[in-house]
């Protein structure tokens, strides 16, 4: 991968890294992503699951929907997708689906990734569209964002219990 791939992608992971941020300011889980065409960003989102009651409003989705309506077609040809976490089953059916040719993402998902940790769907034959993946990019920023919003999330509610039981 030549040079220029390689700080075009920080550039835009860096955007995802900052729609993540848009979510932990809202109480939501910190995963951002970005959909570029052409050098530019056509969709965007993070996540919104506990904002929305919407199972479906993750960050990938999002993005997804708003560069479909952005050009005015489900096939997002020519497309890249930065999204800071490893997409789920959900979101890499997603992606197969809207023919996004190529993924980049920070940090693997062990839980549910479906771009190589758990499944890995974007090589799977039994579809009719493959995925060209690039992991790792801005890892260390993706992982921190994640671990640093769960760790204060337990202290939260660390604290409340030992606020609760101290005021009984």
């Amino acid at each position: 991968m030549d040079a220029e791939v390689v700080e075009q992608d920080r550039i835009f992971m860096r955007q995802a890294i900052a729609e993540a941020a848009a979510a932990v300011r809202i109480g939501e889980v910190p995963v951002g992503a970005v959909l570029v065409r052409a050098g530019s960003v056509i969709g965007r989102g993070f996540n919104l699951r506990e904002t929305s009651n919407d199972p479906t409003t993750h960050a990938e989705m999002i993005a997804i929907r708003q560069a479909a309506a952005h050009i005015g077609h489900w096939r997002l040809l020519d497309s890249t997708l930065y999204v800071t976490l490893e997409p789920c089953v959900m979101c890499m059916g997603a992606i197969i689906l809207a023919r996004i040719p190529r993924l980049v993402y920070g940090c693997r998902d062990p839980r549910v990734g479906a771009a190589g940790s758990i499944y890995d769907f974007s090589q799977d034959d039994r579809f009719n569209h493959r995925v060209a993946v690039t992991e790792g990019v801005l890892e260390a920023e993706c992982r921190s964002q994640l671990s640093g919003f769960f760790q204060d999330l337990r202290s939260r509610k660390k604290n409340a219990r030992g606020t609760s039981a101290t005021d009984e």
